[in-house]
């Protein structure tokens, strides 16, 4: 399995950036290889249940000044479900999904923005305090 470029939010607001090649939305912990610079550190096991989400994306920079669209383009139709999601932090993201289950420990959000840093994030359920289908 190739590896996938992360970056991890934990709820208490700390941010680790790298590579897993294991992450699975059913266990309880992965392994990350933060990557600082050019740089890769050692391999981080990783709680899911200290987390916020789990984004991941093309690159670790990003763009700050980004505003990411929250419909699809004109005659687009993603797959899924359309939801907005709002964290306690009061972050709100809108994506689409096609498994949310509010008894699960989580489940995936895809940007509807073809633009955004974020190709996917698995959203930590206890980290949310509001999902509404748009």
């Amino acid at each position: 399995m190739e590896p996938s470029k992360i970056v991890v939010r934990f709820r208490d607001g700390k941010i680790i950036k790298g590579y897993t090649q294991n992450f699975f939305p059913n266990k309880p912990v992965f392994h990350l290889l933060p990557q600082e610079g050019n740089h890769p550190k050692e391999l981080v096991e990783i709680p899911v249940n200290q987390l916020k989400a789990v984004f991941f994306v093309r690159d670790f920079t990003g763009d700050k000044t980004f505003r990411e669209k929250h419909r699809p383009a004109e005659g687009e139709a993603p797959p899924g479900r359309m939801i907005e999601v709002t964290y306690k932090d009061g972050e709100v993201m809108v994506g689409t999904t096609t498994g949310y289950d509010p008894n699960r420990p989580g489940f995936f959000l895809f940007p509807v923005d073809r633009q955004s840093n974020n190709t996917k994030a698995y959203v930590v359920a206890a980290s949310v305090i509001k999902v509404r289908f748009l």
